[in-house]
């Protein structure tokens, strides 16, 4: 019996308040209208960002939402004037729309398309309203204009991608935010050569991901800090080349600038920020070279939150960027790199640390948080 056109019964995690528990239930998925796409997610992980905007810490968090932004799953039905995907295509949903036809996307500088960015930001779609709501009736709001934790989602044409459909989906939904934004930040934003320098803080999904893009590179030394022991283990896996605990491993009165200098004759090509945290992104500036280290912030910091420096910091050589989903174009790009992965020079697998079903969600963030594991996959199926 075909659903397309339909309403859709979906079972979903809904974040009715900030640091609550998801609730796990069955939702009224509409479908969808002009330039809109159905998916039935089939795998879909938790990351970071997912546990940042449910803690309340997130100025663009609302509620109540379906949290989610690492999905893969199948095309159930497009809407109108929908031409890039069709019902039956294995897809992955995209939290960085790419329209091909905004100032962004034409500029050819960056992968920031601004096409659903403004509705997207109020957690609703292109024409300003919800797809979902509850069995009381009550609209739920969009998530990163993907909102993966409800095995039928809608999102804008702009936001998904078609990929092989010999790529499995558990793995496929991975690049859809953890992997490519680290990968990505080293090979694209950064631009990482043979021979540089890499320290990376944050030693997760993301930023062994960029780990590997720096490998990839031919990066001379890639260091890993973080806090948690736990992570050692992957370092070599992932390309590493040094591990840097700062509560263990530094000299009395020693700061991690300072150990970082000394470990690479005057600092870093490039180091890369994966935690969010604003002091963590002055250290990961500071412990660039002189003259021409590049320091690229990735992790998101919380509501009200500033980076300070002194401007010497800079006028002395050193450069602070940014980087959103590594500086990919998920729609041109997603293809190139599910080839990578098949041929097995990216990694994609080796993240997945634990598997649950879906109506585990919660036990997924404790995954997270409990610091050793890396991604958890969802399926929908079990």
């Amino acid at each position: 019996m075909s659903t397309e056109g339909k309403p859709i019964t979906s079972l979903a995690a809904v974040a009715y308040e900030a640091g609550k528990p998801l609730t796990v239930e069955e939702i009224i998925v509409d479908p969808p209208k002009a330039h809109e796409v159905r998916i039935r997610i089939k795998k879909t992980a938790v990351c970071h960002t997912d546990a940042y905007t449910l803690s309340g810490a997130d100025p663009e968090g609302a509620f109540p939402s379906i949290l989610g932004h690492e999905g893969a799953g199948v095309v159930e039905s497009v809407g109108e004037d929908v031409t890039s995907v069709k019902p039956g295509d294995h897809v992955v949903a995209l939290y960085t729309a790419e329209c091909g036809k905004c100032k962004f996307c034409k500029s050819g500088k960056t992968n920031l398309c601004g096409s659903v960015r403004a509705t997207q930001g109020k957690g609703v779609m292109p024409d300003g309203t919800s797809r979902f709501k509850n069995k009381k009736g009550e609209t739920l709001l969009h998530f990163m204009g993907c909102s993966t934790f409800s095995e039928y989602t809608v999102v804008a044409d702009v936001s998904v991608v078609a990929i092989d459909p010999k790529a499995p989906l558990e793995s496929a939904c991975l690049l859809g935010c953890g992997v490519t934004t680290g990968y990505g930040a080293a090979v694209k934003s950064a631009n990482v050569q043979k021979g540089d320098t890499v320290a990376i803080f944050g030693a997760g999904t993301v930023g062994l991901s960029v780990a590997q893009g720096a490998q990839a590179r031919g990066a001379s030394k890639i260091i890993l800090v973080d806090i948690n022991d736990a992570k050692k283990k992957y370092m070599h896996e992932f390309g590493a080349t040094d591990f840097v605990n700062p509560t263990k491993d530094l000299q009395n009165g020693q700061t991690i600038v300072e150990k970082l200098i000394e470990m690479t004759d005057g600092g870093l090509d490039f180091t890369f920020d994966c935690t969010g945290n604003v002091k963590v992104m002055r250290d990961a500036l500071e412990a660039c070279h002189k003259g021409w280290g590049v320091s690229v912030v990735i992790g998101v910091a919380a509501s009200g939150q500033e980076i300070s420096t002194r401007p010497f910091q800079l006028v002395t050589g050193r450069v602070w960027k940014g980087s959103a989903f590594g500086g990919i174009k998920g729609r041109s790009e997603m293809g190139g790199l599910i080839k990578d992965y098949r041929e097995g020079s990216l990694k994609v697998d080796e993240f997945i640390t634990n598997r649950r079903a879906f109506k585990e969600i919660n036990d997924a963030f404790e995954d997270l948080h409990a610091g050793d594991s890396l991604r958890t996959v969802l399926d929908y199926t079990n």
